[in-house]
C-alpha cells in the first residue's frame, strides 16, 4: 500500500509540481499544467521512484551503524 499522494509536491529538484493531482511545469514566468497523457504517466512513475529512494534511505538511516568488515581488519 503507498502512501496518500500529497495535495501540493515538487518533483526532486525540477520544475515539475504536483497540485491537487494535477501536473505543472511552474518557472518564474508562471505555471502551465501538463496535459500530454505520456508525460504525465512518467513523471507519475518518476515520482513513485523517488518516493521509494526516499523511504529507501530513511531505512537504512534508521538502522543502528554495524562496524563494516574493513573497520574490524588489522584488529586484535
Amino acid at each position: 500500500m503507498s502512501a496518500p499522494t500529497p495535495r501540493s509536491a515538487r518533483l526532486a529538484q525540477s520544475p515539475a509540481v504536483l497540485r491537487e493531482g494535477r501536473w505543472w511545469l511552474v518557472a518564474d514566468a508562471g505555471s502551465v499544467p501538463v496535459a500530454d497523457p505520456a508525460f504525465t504517466t512518467v513523471l507519475d512513475g518518476f515520482a513513485e521512484a523517488v518516493a521509494a529512494a526516499d523511504r529507501a534511505v530513511a531505512d537504512l538511516r534508521a538502522r543502528p551503524s554495524e562496524p563494516s568488515a574493513s573497520n574490524t581488519r588489522g584488529r586484535r
